[in-house]
């Protein structure tokens, strides 16, 4: 079947799958648009690898349909292994081989030729900056060359969709924030990214739109922008310069409350910017002078505890 730009990367329908007695996917729901990246957040336990697992064809859901790049899952593997790659939680860098040695091995495995298998290495190390160290042995490399390898490896045969499994566990700041590059960098190419992760700036920093999983369950999607305004908190913070401004504004405006130092308040809002102008305009109809003004919202932090909840009975499998 021939993917056309309408057509989901991933659609996913009534997902379920159980462990013995432990049902760890309870009727999952998903869409995931062409060039985009899709963000599934989850404690662990909550089954996000298990998610994973299933959509690449590692194992079997008990019920309902999944289609990857337009190809049942079920009926389709081989289709749906031929257009994704895999980056899953450890490294599938073997270390005793070179940066080179690896792509090779990974170009015979997708049926390269030799000439085509040596000019995708090549052209994989250096759009990873791994030129130089090429020639030597992977367990010389450090945690984000390491990292960059297992993409480039994942990424031989040119898929249409890449699942990272937490990719930057372990990383430093500076190698994770290549590794962020590198997603949106492919993205642009037309590229979908199912991203799983526990680093919540993450999945701010990358992903279009984002799910939470909690036990087996989708209980929040949307944006970042979204997800964040469904949690209350929000707020405007006005500073005035003297207390006449102040204490019109807080005339004006309704439900305000002083915010630590005697010139400012702060306006319940929705994080919106309609919400924005409504404040400003009601003042600039008043005159009130607003010497520093600033917006004030929950962040994914917020949204996954307040969506989740602080649960001490999470399982080991994920």
């Amino acid at each position: 079947m021939t993917t056309t730009h309408s057509q989901p990367a991933i659609e996913v329908n009534g997902l379920r799958k159980s462990f013995g007695n432990h049902v760890v996917l309870d009727g999952i729901d998903l869409t995931v648009p062409q060039g985009t990246v899709f963000s599934l957040l989850g404690a662990n336990g909550a089954g996000k690898t298990t998610t994973v697992q299933i959509l690449s064809t590692l194992i079997g859901a008990d019920a309902g349909e999944v289609r990857v790049a337009g190809h049942d899952v079920a009926r389709e593997p081989d289709a749906v292994r031929a257009a994704i790659g895999v980056t899953g939680q450890f490294s599938a860098v073997d270390n005793l081989m070179t940066g080179r040695e690896n792509l090779a091995l990974m170009a015979d495995l997708h049926h390269l030729s030799r000439g085509d298998g040596q000019r995708r290495a090549a052209e994989l190390l250096e759009q990873f900056d791994l030129t130089g160290a090429a020639g030597k042995p992977a367990s010389t490399y450090s945690g984000g060359m390491r990292r960059r390898l297992d993409l480039a490896m994942t990424l031989i045969g040119n898929p249409q969709v890449i699942f990272l499994d937490e990719p930057t566990t372990g990383l430093d700041p500076r190698s994770r924030r290549d590794m962020w590059q590198i997603v949106r960098d492919l993205v642009a190419t037309g590229v979908t990214v199912f991203l799983t992760t526990q680093y919540l700036e993450e999945a701010d920093e990358l992903a279009d739109r984002i799910a939470v999983l909690d036990h087996g369950r989708l209980v929040a999607e949307g944006t970042a922008d979204e997800l964040k305004r469904q949690i209350p908190g929000s707020h405007i913070r006005l500073r005035f310069a003297d207390s006449h401004n102040l204490e019109e504004a807080a005339r004006i405006l309704e439900q305000t409350s002083r915010d630590g130092d005697a010139l400012a308040l702060r306006v319940p809002s929705d994080g919106s910017v309609r919400s924005l102008k409504t404040v400003i305009d009601r003042l600039d109809d008043k005159a009130v002078d607003v010497e520093e003004l600033s917006v004030h919202t929950p962040d994914l932090d917020d949204v996954f505890f307040a969506f989740t909840g602080n649960r001490d009975d999470q399982k080991a499998i994920s």
